[in-house]
């Protein structure tokens, strides 16, 4: 019983020096010049970012349908580890409740791909020490935000060079009366927005330079056969 203190001190300790060096996490307003308006963005920064100037690669993390820039670092606050382990910047930026990360051909206030693609990362280069170079500039999404890693980094392919989705909306065809696809795209007598939107076939344009993508999806998840669609085509492309 008498060593139980000195253990104790001794844990402490040990506790204080593992926690001592952590990533740290900051909010940003981040000016959105096609919107006219500021929306917040997570950064989450690995623990030797303040002690040098060593430029770190970033990855770009999208939050899903009805979600906000902070869901990330709440729930899943690990992401702060990941930082650490893999010496990155971790970018959380707001895509709105249900923007899907386009740029909307019926509402001039949405415009999240020309946010995402462009705006975002051009803040991100200019305020802190990136690879401002798309082979260290990575996207990835859960549900909504899968969608839009994988489309964005399809897209736009000389900004981002790998991406991946987490039970990704890969056809938006079969679920245009859903998650209020039709607030972005238009009503569903427009069915070819919703076609050409999807990434199912949006995969089918191949661009000059094809960035790494990697997605999954559960078995029992209600988008699971968009994304074996998904796999279908990339075999056929």
């Amino acid at each position: 019983m008498k060593k139980q203190p000195k253990i104790i001190f001794i844990l402490f300790a040990l506790l204080l020096q593992f926690t001592g060096k952590a990533a740290s996490v900051d909010t940003a307003n981040i000016y959105s010049r096609a919107m006219n308006k500021s929306s917040k963005c997570v950064i989450v920064l690995p623990d030797s970012y303040k002690n040098n100037l060593t430029r770190f690669p970033v990855v770009y993390l999208l939050h899903g349908y009805s979600g906000n820039y902070s869901d990330w670092i709440k729930k899943v606050p690990g992401i702060k580890n990941y930082a650490d382990e893999f010496q990155l910047i971790i970018v959380c930026p707001d895509g709105n409740y249900n923007s899907w990360y386009f740029d909307s051909p019926v509402d001039s206030s949405i415009r999240y791909e020309t946010y995402i693609s462009s705006e975002v990362p051009h803040y991100i280069d200019s305020a802190f020490h990136t690879i401002s170079e798309k082979s260290s500039r990575a996207i990835a999404g859960l549900s909504m935000g899968g969608q839009g890693a994988l489309s964005l980094a399809w897209k736009h392919p000389d900004i981002f060079g790998a991406a991946g989705s987490m039970s990704g909306l890969q056809d938006l065809v079969p679920w245009k009366n859903h998650y209020e696809l039709t607030k972005v795209l238009g009503d569903t007598l427009n069915n070819d927005r919703f076609y050409k939107n999807s990434m199912v076939n949006i995969v089918n344009k191949i661009p000059s330079q094809i960035p790494a993508i990697i997605f999954d999806c559960g078995v029992d998840d209600p988008f699971i056969e968009t994304n074996r669609q998904l796999h279908s085509e990339l075999f056929i492309a």
